[in-house]
This record gives structure tokens, sequence and C-alpha cells, in this order.
């Protein structure tokens, strides 16, 4: 198939640093390329891929002092992609809203991942207006604040490829970790304090946002300097995450809002580590409570659970990623939504008809 995948601009693909979607992008355009598939990617000129890279912007817009505002660039993104959308049989956006207008005409051969969060009270009347165009979810709880009917086409979990960071069967243990961002919706203020409690080292390694500086400046930095047993690592790329999660005695994950799905956990677990993780958006659907972590609801019940780790098997960690959280497993799950959609279905039974065959579905591997 002739697959063309639209990414966000913000963070090159894959990401130097911190950054999800275009991370699960990369994973995605590279697994489909070593399936056989013709990918083209339309990202930041600066984006790693051995799929036809077609250049958006000089490099990733987060990195770039001059940039103030990320929409025009974007929107001279979508105007290429719609000059081009003949040349592909799917095209996969993983860029939120701005495209939906543009592709009304072509809209049965296009998906639309859901990367963030849904329950704002300003994306109900949008998607109420886009009631046709395809959406797939990355975890059903996603779903739950937007109205109904939506075209809701598949829901596919992210997944990693299964070399990315080797499994550590012999950690240090010596520490707690605490990756991603400074954000009040993360709660890294919780991760200090559930380390406190158990009197535990926690280690922090994430970025702060200059949405976030506030926030940082005014609750957690002065929290890390009053705990001896924290230390804030800042920013970590991909090689350090390797060693500083799979050393770690587990992840704490302590959201405060419907997350929708959390990719440090599958990161966590694909080095064996477990993930004490608060109960909320997609958390029950990653967290196998009892093999991977534990799902908790209050900062004493993640205090307990760290110490029931012992009764964790990281072999059983890993193996559990594996089975669910596999980048071949994610690309072929999305080749099937792919197959399925309207003109890809209609173009494929053209096609058979034409060299006198009768098959019901295109090849997706």
């Amino acid at each position: 198939m002739k697959i063309a995948q639209i990414a966000p601009l913000f963070e090159r693909v894959p990401p130097k640093l911190y950054g999800g979607t275009e991370r699960v992008v990369s994973y995605l355009t590279e697994e489909l390329v070593r399936l056989g598939h013709e990918v083209t990617l339309f990202a930041s000129g600066d984006s790693k891929t051995t799929a036809k890279l077609i250049r958006c912007s000089d490099m990733a817009l987060r990195l770039n002092p001059a940039v103030k505002d990320p929409v025009p660039y974007h929107v001279v993104m979508l105007d290429e992609v719609r000059r081009r959308a003949n040349d592909f049989d799917v095209l996969h956006f993983h860029v939120d809203l701005l495209h939906f207008p543009l592709i009304r005409e072509f809209a049965d051969r296009t998906i639309t991942t859901t990367h963030g969060r849904l329950d704002l009270p300003d994306l109900k009347p949008f998607f109420a207006a886009f009631p046709d165009i395809p959406l797939t979810s990355i975890s059903l709880d996603q779903r739950r604040p937007l109205p109904h009917p939506l075209n809701w086409v598949g829901n596919v979990y992210h997944g990693l490829p299964l070399d990315l960071l080797p499994f550590k069967a012999d950690p240090s243990r010596d520490y707690l970790a605490f990756l991603g961002r400074i954000s009040p919706e993360k709660r890294p203020d919780r991760a200090i304090e559930i380390a406190a409690s158990a009197r535990l080292p926690l280690k922090m390694a994430a970025k702060v946002d200059r949405a976030d500086r506030a926030y940082w400046d005014t609750v957690i930095e002065p929290m890390v300097k009053a705990h001896s047993n924290v230390e804030f690592v800042g920013e970590i790329n991909e090689q350090e995450k390797a060693e500083f999660l799979g050393n770690a005695r587990a992840l704490l994950f302590p959201i405060d809002w419907p997350e929708p799905f959390g990719l440090v956990t599958i990161e966590a677990m694909a080095c064996g580590t477990p993930v004490i993780a608060f109960r909320a958006g997609a958390v029950p659907e990653v967290i196998d409570d009892g093999v991977t972590g534990f799902v908790v609801r209050t900062l004493d019940e993640a205090v307990e659970a760290l110490s029931r780790l012992d009764t964790l098997d990281r072999r059983k960690v890993r193996a559990a990623f594996e089975r669910r959280f596999a980048a071949e497993r994610m690309a072929k799950d999305y080749l099937k939504i792919y197959a399925d959609l309207p003109l890809v279905k209609a173009e494929a039974a053209r096609l058979h008809r034409s060299h006198g065959e009768t098959v019901d579905q295109p090849a997706v591997a």
C-alpha cells in the first residue's frame, strides 16, 4: 500500500528528547516500511526515517527559537498533503484538528488518530460538525467525553520496537523513577510525596515547558529542594532512558487527568520495570494490575503497593509488553483498519475485477 503518515511539526520524528506523538509516528512508520509498504512521512526537516520524507519545516518547531506560532507551519504542511493526496492509497493524520475541512472529498481513505485529551468542552461542537471523518483512538477511555455517534473505525494501543529498550533482568533497584513532563496533570508532586512516605530515593527525568514554568518555579522546584531523597535529572534521550527506566525499582505514574494512553508506562514495561499508576484515563486498559504493576487510587495505596513490588516478576512484565505493546502489532492493527476504509476497499475490489479475481480484502502485510 502507498501510505502517507502526517506528523506534528513540534518535534522531529523521532524526537531527540521528550515527545510522545512524534515518537509513536516514528515507530509506526518504520514498522510499515519493514513490512514492505511504500510510506511517505510528512514531518519536520530534521526527522530521521527510512520512509520518503517530505520536509515541512526546517527543524522541529519546539527547538526553533524563531517560531512563535506553530499554526501557519501546519497549515502549509496540510496544503501540501492535500495537493499530493491522490498519490496515496491511505492518508494517516496525527495532527489533531486542522485538516478536517481539507479532507472531506477523500475522507474515506483517511484515518485520524486522536492522540490528545478529548474532554475539553470546545472539542464537542467541533467533532459534532465532522461526524463522518474516520477516527481511531489510542484507548477506549479516550472516547468517553465526545458526542455520539462519531465514525470510530478502530482503537489501536501504542507499540514499541522490541529491541528499543532492552530487558533489565538484574537492575540496581535503588530508586523510584518519574519520567515525563512537569505539569499539574502529571502530578510530580504526588511522586515526591510517595517517595518521601516510602523513604525511597526518587529520580525525576522531565522537561519543563514554558507553559508550566510557573508551576515548576512555585510548586515542584521548592519540593525538590526540600527533599534530599529527590534528584531532578531533566530531559533525557532514548539511550539514557533505557538505563534510567531499566534500573528503577518502579516507575511512578501518579496522574490526575484522563490520560489517553501513557507511553512511558509501556517504555518501563519493556525494561521489565513495573508501574505504580493512579486509576485515571487509560491506566486500567494499559496496566495489568498485579502483573505489570499496581493500579492505585490514593497516596497511601501507592506507598503500600511499593511494599508488594517483590511479588511481581520482571520477566512477566517484559512478556506482557511483548504480547500487548509491540510495534509490529500496532502496525498490523492499523493495516487492518486501512484495508477496511470504504474507498480503499472499493479500489481494491476494482483492481481485483480488472485482473479477473474475486478477493474480499486487499493484502495488508
